[in-house]
C-alpha cells in the first residue's frame, strides 16, 4: 500500500527501517522528474533507462551504508546522484553534455571527486577485488546480467539481447543481483566502504 502523504523524509526512515515499500513509493513519486532530467541530457532512451536504473542502485547502495544525510531533501540528492552519472557517462563516450548553469550543480566538485589517494585506491581495490570473489556465490543468470552491466558496461538492452530475454527480465535479475549481493556481503560480515 502506497503511502501517498508520507513525507520524503519520513519514507527514507522507514525504509531504512527495513521497509522496502517505501522505497517504492519515493521511486514512483520521483521517477518522472528524475528519468525527465536524465532524457533531457542524453536524449536516449536506453541510456536514459540505464542511467535512471544505475542511479537508484547508487541511492540504494548509499542508504544502506548509511552514507545519506537526512536534511528533507531527497529529490536534490537524487538528480546530484543522476548528474554525476550523466558525466560518468559521457567522460566514458568522450564527449560532455550540456548542462545549464542554474548553479544547482559545481561540474568542478563532481570532477575532483574522482581523484583518489593512494591509501583510497588500495582499499577500493581491495574492496573489488572482494566483490568479484563474493558474487560468485550468485546464481547463473543473477550473475551474467551483474558481470555484463558492471564489468562490461553493457546496457540493459545491449544484456536483453545477448541473453536473450526482455529487458525488464534484465533489469530483474540485475535486482536480485544486487539484493542477494547484500545478503552474502552481510553473510561474510564485510564492509565494502572506502
Amino acid at each position: 500500500m502506497e503511502n501517498t502523504s508520507a513525507t520524503d523524509a519520513a519514507l527514507v526512515r522507514s525504509y531504512l527501517q527495513g521497509n522496502e515499500n517505501s522505497l517504492s513509493t519515493l521511486i514512483t513519486r520521483h521517477q518522472h522528474r528524475i528519468y525527465s532530467f536524465i532524457y533531457s541530457k542524453v536524449f536516449d532512451k536506453d541510456i536514459a533507462e540505464d542511467v535512471f536504473q544505475d542511479t537508484f542502485i547508487k541511492v540504494i547502495n548509499t542508504l544502506k551504508r548509511g552514507k545519506y544525510n537526512e536534511e528533507g531533501k531527497f529529490l536534490p540528492w537524487v538528480m546530484r546522484i543522476a548528474h554525476n552519472l550523466i558525466i560518468d557517462h559521457f567522460r566514458k563516450n568522450k564527449r560532455m553534455p550540456m548542462f545549464e548553469n542554474k548553479g544547482d550543480f559545481n561540474i568542478f566538485s563532481v570532477l575532483c571527486d574522482s581523484e583518489l589517494n593512494v591509501e583510497k585506491q588500495l582499499i577500493k581495490d581491495q574492496i573489488e577485488c572482494d566483490v568479484q570473489e563474493l558474487i560468485k556465490e550468485l546464481p547463473a543468470d543473477q550473475l551474467e546480467v551483474l558481470t555484463m552491466r558492471i564489468y562490461k558496461d553493457m546496457s540493459f538492452k545491449e544484456i536483453s539481447e545477448r541473453t536473450g530475454v526482455s529487458i525488464n527480465t534484465a533489469l530483474g535479475r540485475m535486482r536480485y543481483a544486487l539484493i542477494n549481493l547484500r545478503k552474502i556481503i552481510e553473510k561474510h560480515n564485510l564492509i565494502l566502504t572506502n
